[in-house]
């Protein structure tokens, strides 16, 4: 089976004064494709620290990531950002919508970013919109939204443009108990059809969900 993200040596050190704090160390990690892996451990663990570097948000103070077998560092910043642009997708706690824009507008973003054409992408961000049940939403902006339907919005966000793999960094994290259960619905669904998606998480019932849980414990991998 194809890998579509993995690392490799991956260290992380801040300096903090005279001390040094390893948050990742030494971490080897393979997602292959259509897996939905789940990454657990308690706070300060380097969980999120590991998330940021897989997505390339934060650079690696040694290894590499690579995504579809493509190198994430070593390269210009804007190989990275199209590398990003193509092959991720990214559904944060915050919602991170544009709070001027209506939903079919944040859905087309990635892809006008792309160079797609403007009729393309609201074609794709109105159909992606659609998938996650939010085809009679298309104009409302996130104010007029439920959180869950935020929430729906930016998954639709992340899988427009059908990335390799999409990060998700406690997805349910603002949301409560039944709409928490019916956006994991909706992503256990995305990986049925073939999605691959690493996601972060404290929650047992969502970890159970996952199709392997890796925990993390003071930057290692513990299992």
């Amino acid at each position: 089976m194809a890998v579509a993200l993995s690392c490799e040596g991956l260290w992380k050190v801040y300096e903090m004064g005279d001390e040094k704090v390893q948050a990742v160390r030494g971490i080897d990690l393979e997602v292959n494709q259509g897996e939905m892996v789940a990454i657990m451990g308690p706070s300060g663990c380097g969980k999120t620290t590991l998330l940021n570097i897989l997505s390339g948000i934060d650079d690696p103070s040694a290894g590499q990531v690579r995504v579809s077998d493509k190198p994430l560092f070593g390269i210009s910043d804007d190989e990275r950002t199209d590398l990003r642009g193509k092959e991720m997708g990214f559904i944060f706690q915050k919602f991170h919508l544009l709070e001027v824009m209506n939903a079919v507008e944040n859905v087309e973003i990635p892809l006008l970013l792309l160079g797609l054409n403007p009729d393309e992408a609201r074609a794709k961000a109105t159909e992606a919109l659609e998938k996650v049940g939010l085809g009679d939403r298309c104009q409302h902006r996130p104010a007029e939204l439920s959180g869950g339907q935020q929430q729906r919005v930016s998954i639709a966000r992340a899988l427009v443009h059908n990335p390799s793999v999409i990060l998700c960094d406690e997805p349910t994290g603002n949301l409560d108990s039944d709409t928490s259960e019916q956006v994991m619905d909706l992503l256990t669904q995305l990986n049925e059809s073939g999605s691959t998606l690493v996601v972060v998480t404290h929650d047992d019932e969502i970890a159970k969900r996952c199709s392997r849980i890796i925990r993390i414990f003071d930057g290692r991998i513990l299992s």
